[in-house]
Order: C-alpha cells, then sequence, then structure tokens
C-alpha cells in the first residue's frame, strides 16, 4: 500500500505533520477530515522521498505566479456566469495556449469528475499555489460561496502581484548599475592597466607601493580568473546550503530584520502580506486559529512566521490579537491600532485588509527612497574607487619621469 506524507492543520490550529498508509490521496484527504483536520498536503512518498510526476510521467512544471493570478480571474469569471466547476475547468483548458497551464487543469478537472472537490484536487499541485489558496477554496466549498470566493481570491493575487511586479521593477536600475560597475572594473584591471606595465618595468627605478598593488591584483585577475568564479560559486553553494537548514534560515532572517533599511522593507512588506492573507482567510469563514497556521504557512521571513505561530497559541488562552502582536516587538504600531480598532468594533477583516492596502503603498514609497539613495551612492563609490586607481597610475607614471630626469 502506497505511503503518503501529510500537513495539516488540527482543530486547534496546529500544524501537524506525518506519514499515513492508504489507498490513494483521497483517502488520505477523507481521513485527516475524519479526524477534525484541514489537509494542507498529501503526496506520495516513494523510497524515502516525495515524488513530483505528472500522469505523464514527466516532471510537473510550476506555475509562476501571474498565470496563477490569470486562471483565478478566469474560474471565478466563469463560475460567475452560471458555469459548474467542472465546466468552467474545462473551458480554462480548452482555451489556454500555455502546456503546464492545460496539463495543470486537466489534472484538476480529472479529479474532480472523479469526485473530489475543487481544494482537494488541487493539493497535489500545491506548489505552484499560494499557501493559504487551498484553504479559501475549501471554505468556499463548504460555505458554497466558492464564486465570491475566487473572486477575492483573485483580487488578493492581483494585489501580490501588482507588489511585486513594482519591488522587482524597481530592482532592474540598480541591478544594471552594479552590473555595468562590475565588467567596467574587469575590463580596467584585466586589459587597460596590464598595458602600462612595461612603463615601469623599463624604468630603473622600483614600481610605487601602491602602483604594484594595482599590478598584482591586475595578474592576480588575469591568472585566477577560473579561481575566483569557481569560490564564488561555492560560496553561494554554501549559503544556499547554510539557508535550506531550519536554524540558518532563521539566524538569517532574524539579522534582515535588525539591518537599517533594509529591515524596515521587509518589515512593511511581510505586515502587508501578513494582514492580506490573515483579512481574507477570516473574511471567507476560515476560523481564526487555522487562519493563522496558514497564513504563518505564506510568511517568507521564519522570524516573523514563528511570531504569528505563537499568536495562535495565545489565542488559545482567550486573549486578543492586539496585544500579543504588541509584544513581538515586530509589527509597527499604526498596523497594531488598526486591528485593535478592528477587533473592538467587530470588523477585524475589513481592517486588515486596510492594514494591506496600507503597507503595500507605504513598501513602495519605502522602496523609491532608498533606492533614490542606493543609485547616487553605487556610482559616487565606484567613481571613487576608479578615480583612485587613476590617481594612483598617474602619480606613478609621473614619479617614473622625475626620476628619468
Amino acid at each position: 500500500m502506497p505511503r503518503y506524507r501529510y500537513k495539516a492543520v488540527t482543530s486547534a490550529g496546529e500544524i501537524v505533520e506525518g506519514v499515513i498508509d492508504a489507498t490513494d490521496r483521497q483517502a488520505v484527504v477523507d481521513r485527516l477530515h475524519a479526524h477534525g483536520s484541514t489537509p494542507i498536503r498529501a503526496e506520495e512518498s516513494a523510497g524515502g522521498s516525495i515524488r513530483s510526476l505528472s500522469l505523464f510521467g514527466r516532471r510537473r512544471r510550476r506555475l509562476d505566479p501571474t498565470t496563477v493570478m490569470h486562471a483565478t480571474r478566469e474560474l471565478a469569471t466563469l463560475l460567475g456566469a452560471g458555469l459548474t466547476v467542472d465546466r468552467a475547468l474545462s473551458v480554462l483548458g480548452g482555451v489556454s495556449d500555455d502546456d503546464a497551464v492545460r496539463d495543470f487543469l486537466d489534472n484538476v478537472l480529472k479529479s474532480v469528475r472523479g469526485g473530489a472537490t475543487l481544494a482537494d484536487a488541487l493539493t497535489p499541485h500545491k506548489e505552484s499555489l499560494p499557501a493559504y489558496y487551498i484553504g479559501l477554496v475549501r471554505a468556499g466549498e463548504a460555505g458554497g460561496a466558492l464564486e465570491s470566493v475566487m473572486a477575492r481570491l483573485a483580487d488578493a493575487l492581483e494585489r501580490a502581484q501588482a507588489l511585486r511586479e513594482s519591488v522587482r521593477s524597481a530592482m532592474y536600475y540598480p541591478a544594471f548599475v552594479l552590473i555595468m560597475s562590475v565588467l567596467t572594473l574587469a575590463v580596467l584591471f584585466t586589459l587597460v592597466i596590464p598595458e602600462f606595465r612595461p612603463l615601469f618595468e623599463d624604468s630603473e627605478h622600483p614600481i610605487p607601493t601602491s602602483m604594484a598593488a594595482i599590478l598584482a591584483i591586475s595578474d592576480g585577475l588575469k591568472a585566477y580568473w577560473w579561481a575566483i568564479a569557481v569560490a564564488l560559486l561555492a560560496i553561494i553553494f554554501a549559503i544556499r546550503r547554510y539557508l535550506a537548514t531550519a536554524e540558518g534560515r532563521r539566524r538569517i532572517d532574524r539579522r534582515i530584520l535588525r539591518t537599517p533599511l533594509a529591515g524596515d522593507l521587509i518589515t512593511k512588506l511581510e505586515v502587508a502580506r501578513f494582514s492580506r492573507t490573515l483579512g481574507t482567510l477570516l473574511a471567507n469563514g476560515v476560523m481564526v486559529l487555522n487562519a493563522l497556521s496558514i497564513t504563518a504557512e505564506a510568511i517568507s521571513n521564519r522570524s516573523i512566521a514563528e511570531a504569528i505561530t505563537d499568536l495562535a497559541n495565545r489565542l488559545k488562552r482567550g486573549e486578543g490579537l492586539a496585544v500579543p502582536l504588541t509584544e513581538t516587538g515586530i509589527f509597527p504600531r499604526l498596523a497594531i491600532q488598526l486591528v485593535q480598532v478592528g477587533e473592538e468594533s467587530g470588523q477585524l477583516e475589513a481592517m486588515l485588509l486596510r492594514v494591506a492596502d496600507i503597507y503595500d503603498e507605504e513598501v513602495k514609497r519605502t522602496l523609491q527612497r532608498l533606492l533614490a539613495m542606493l543609485v547616487p551612492v553605487m556610482t559616487i563609490c565606484i567613481g571613487i574607487f576608479v578615480a583612485g586607481i587613476i590617481a594612483t597610475m598617474l602619480t606613478a607614471i609621473l614619479s617614473t619621469y622625475e626620476f628619468a630626469m
């Protein structure tokens, strides 16, 4: 009998993981439901590793966030037009030009026609979806409001995509400046500076120490560029391995939050993600403990995710949300005050979504301010460095002529 690895949220809001022997994935989902848990993931395990293969035997391609956003909006539109779930999936699969999307929709459609709910049919593809996606779909199906849930989900994905695109677009110019600066220095050290070596070697006087250091660096780059490239790749590989561990990721994320400027930006970004995810889940009928557990899975920064997990433990003791948020020392004061107002007025979901909108805009403004400083600082630093090299070379050349005279 196949073995399945699963992750689920219990009725108490705790995330549990384990292995179950079952005939198929649907049996795993049914067993978890019978124990009062909400499945997040259930994947077949073979030889200690989890299989991620499509029905055609090849590895399933992940869908990018933009594709998921468009598919969600189109599905919400078709459901709003009165189509059934299977008919809407069939239409979407028929009009898609992307092979990966067609395979994804075909697999989901086969599961739905086989008797699975849409949430259960999406579970094998959870790696292509946001952490809260399947939970929202399941809540919409349970409440008979799948159409409205899909529309809200599409709105949330569009806002998240807009923020992601604004951050990505803002980083293009600094990345271009950095790449061109590195290329300029590489050309300077490997092509330009070596041309001046005969001038100093023909001189009867010793090369000035500063110029000798520059020539040594130039020789090292020309002779050992491959070793430098290998060393950089090794460093990158080691960092990625370290970040793949839970403790390594936790330490790095904690230090990032303490970094000036960048820490403030990451905090605002995660606060916006936390507020939008939790607000969307609560607005669609997900219980608060389950919603917090799912929200913690959606947070990228592990330090903040652990703080959110602790919130669930506080809520189990009957406490509100605002006070534990304050005690984390992470969430901004404005966000906490708005959450407190939402709790007192009974409109926590709407206030959380409002907080998300506020901090989406804050992220954009903070990023613009950072980039307004970053690009000039990079340009000035590179200019000073290049000017120092040129000044050193000119000084060495002039000193050589003085000795010759």
